[in-house]
């Protein structure tokens, strides 16, 4: 049997899970060979899977540029090193990736949208527009003023706060997750506003220019549970949508403020705790098909991947009855691709698939029956200059002492993310420095959320016990990392607020 190369094109952690899933799931349904291939990764990936003895091999990429990874795409695909190749993060698809790679006779081998369909993400003003053509539910209300303009701004969110009960400053281009800011009373309205402007500034003057006006979405606070989807789609517009994942996004376990940020994510897990075919069946008709209809109907399609996020609303029965989208992605998520890609028999398939134009006959083979945590181990704080810690300033280049035999043996996979190999050493990077993930079975007269928790305790016992740490350099028996403690907790509020009693 013929061994399919899939190539995973990005530099953090779900790049190397993805890969890592492929070479080593075995499929029930969709028997084949498959090889997972990390196109670039970061410093430590190589190295660290190789002490692990991962079936995994990488294309080296000289840098970050869109023009770099094409030359190295190209070449691999020339020289059938590489079969397929799924774009991971969105700037790359921002820059024409897809587009290069397509003019140099590869289209139909890279998975990923073209510069004609990057709008739905790279402007999320562009992207509700998008929604309300397709018919897509969005906030219920929501305005384009001019970050320049404070007294629109004001007046804008005074409006939301009386009407929604709160309001979102939105940087409307890419910001890595962190460009949301929300505001629930009239005091925080200033501070908010100040502080979006400060941290995006330059971005605003770089792409906008000095005196043209600088476009700022704010959008009505929507409520009810946030939930995204991961749907696949292939040339022809077949799509399959992947379990759900549910989302940490805040930095600590309270609801997200001015001393709370947004941030690229701080864990992640899969099933959410209110999936049920219900809810999968009214994202299919309210997102996924609507969505996928309009970016044929202008010339965007082709393969692939969604990833909407969602709010949505549930009767006393927990049954769907709403979904409102709050913005389109058109890559995988991170973190919350990680724990899908854990429970996922067949990855190689359901991306060969893509590519082929056959994803009406692979269907996703899910190992329904588990439950998935992913925990990120993020740089705290301390440092010789009093770093906050992440997502704020970082301290970097602190030696990561891990015990790889202790994660071995408990079945945890250690995905190293912001994290550089020099000198022999494993060293933080800052940032995400390293994402923890496990599985556990739901057993016969189990609940999911008493699975879960000893799942979780094991994760976080690892943590404690300093089987991962980051070495500050005041003190060698100290850790710099840290982490929330509350991922996977919700499956268990989930089971008490469906209690009867």
């Amino acid at each position: 049997m013929t061994e399919k190369r899939i190539g995973f094109v990005g530099t953090d952690g779900r790049t190397l899970l993805a890969a890592l899933e492929t070479s080593r799931s075995r499929s029930e349904l969709y028997p084949g060979a498959y090889r997972g291939v990390v196109v670039k990764g970061t410093g430590a990936m190589e190295p660290f899977a190789q002490k692990m003895g991962w079936p995994v091999d990488f294309i080296r990429v000289p840098d970050n540029s869109a023009n770099a990874y094409s030359g190295a795409l190209i070449k691999a695909f020339e020289e059938e090193t590489l079969d397929v190749a799924l774009v991971m993060p969105e700037g790359l698809l921002f820059e024409g990736l897809v587009d290069r790679v397509t003019d140099a006779g590869f289209g139909d081998r890279i998975i990923g949208c073209a510069k004609t369909g990057v709008d739905y993400e790279a402007d999320k003003i562009a992207g509700k527009r998008y929604c309300e053509k397709a018919g897509i539910p969005v906030a219920p209300a929501w305005a384009e003023v001019s970050a320049r303009d404070y007294p629109a701004v004001l007046k804008t969110c005074l409006a939301y706060i009386h009407e929604f009960g709160g309001a979102v400053l939105k940087y409307p281009y890419s910001a890595g997750g962190k460009g949301a800011r929300i505001m629930l009373n009239t005091w925080d309205v200033k501070e908010v506003y100040d502080g979006l402007l400060k941290d995006y500034q330059e971005a605003y003057t770089r792409g906008c220019g000095k005196k043209s006006p600088w476009p700022l979405l704010i959008e009505a606070r929507m409520s009810g549970v946030e939930i995204s989807f991961t749907i696949l789609v292939d040339k022809h517009g077949h799509y399959q949508i992947l379990p759900t994942a549910m989302d940490y996004p805040e930095r600590f376990a309270r609801p997200p403020g001015l001393d709370n940020p947004i941030t690229g994510g701080m864990g992640s897990i899969s099933p959410h705790p209110l999936e049920s075919p219900a809810l999968l069946s009214l994202a299919d008709e309210t997102i996924a098909r609507p969505l996928i209809r309009l970016m044929a109907e202008q010339g965007a399609l082709r393969p692939c991947v969604l990833y909407p996020g969602c709010f949505v609303s549930f009767d006393g029965n927990f049954n769907p009855t709403a979904i409102r989208v709050c913005e389109i992605n058109i890559r995988p998520g991170e973190p919350e691709f990680q724990p899908v890609v854990k429970r996922l028999r067949n990855l190689g398939a359901l991306v060969l698939a893509m590519a082929d134009g056959t994803l009406d006959k692979v269907v996703p083979e899910v190992r329904s029956g588990q439950v998935s945590l992913c925990i990120a181990l993020v740089t705290g704080p301390g440092g010789p200059k009093q770093q906050k810690g992440y997502p704020w300033s970082l301290t970097k280049g602190e030696v990561v002492a891990m015990d790889f035999d202790y994660f071995d043996k408990k079945k945890i996979t250690v995905i190293p993310s912001a994290m550089d190999y020099a000198e022999g050493a494993f060293k933080s990077g800052g940032s995400r420095v390293a994402y923890l993930l496990a599985n556990a079975s739901v057993k016969a007269g189990q609940t999911v959320a008493q699975a879960a928790e000893p799942l979780r305790q094991k994760l976080l016992n690892a943590f404690d016990n300093g089987k991962i740490r980051v070495v500050p350099r005041e003190d060698e028996h100290g850790n710099r990392l840290a982490l929330r403690r509350d991922i996977g907790v919700h499956y268990h509020l989930a089971e008490a607020l469906k209690s009867r009693g």
